[in-house]
């Protein structure tokens, strides 16, 4: 996946909304990785939770089909465990998203 299109996709991902800290995904550093199947023609969304047992996989499956509508035809994601999330990967915009929240990091 060229440059203009990962940066494209990682836009659209933004309106990915973990429906617990109210951060988009990205900004959380969930995303680990987006690659590209050229088999299937369909983007791979390398990506984690804040916790394993997060019961809203569904929840963020759906959001993200809704925001990458029109950008890509099809999508899979492959929910990754190890490294295991950490505040250490949220972005410096995440983080202050996060302060104005009221968390502190």
């Amino acid at each position: 996946m060229g440059a203009a299109r990962f940066e494209e996709v990682r836009e659209a991902l933004k309106d990915v909304i973990d429906p617990e800290l109210g951060i988009n995904i990205v900004d959380l550093g969930l995303i680990y990785d987006l690659g590209w199947d050229d088999e299937n023609n369909a983007l791979i969304i390398h990506m984690t939770l804040t916790s394993a047992g997060c019961p809203l996989t569904d929840v963020l499956e759906e959001q993200t089909g809704i925001a990458l509508d029109g950008v890509v035809d099809a999508f899979r994601i492959n929910w990754v465990w190890m490294p295991p999330w950490g505040i250490e990967k949220i972005t410096p915009d995440g983080r202050e998203m996060m302060s104005a929240l009221g968390f502190t990091i």
